[in-house]
């Protein structure tokens, strides 16, 4: 395999490297208790899912 003839400066291996970062999960606010939950998941505080019980709350303590 062919070895590059000249060093690539750190500008450009890191316009390279733009894209490489992890983003931020964002949370939803529950529309049961207001928690902050990740997005299509039960809520770990009070096990609710689209408005209905999913996980009983004695199971979450």
């Amino acid at each position: 395999m062919p070895n590059p003839v000249k060093r690539h400066s750190k500008t450009r291996r890191n316009k390279r490297r733009t894209h490489d970062f992890l983003t931020p999960t964002l949370g939803s606010a529950c529309p049961q208790c207001g928690e902050t939950k990740l997005p299509h998941r039960v809520c770990p505080n009070c096990g609710t899912y689209k408005g209905r019980e999913v996980v009983p709350a004695e199971k979450l303590s």
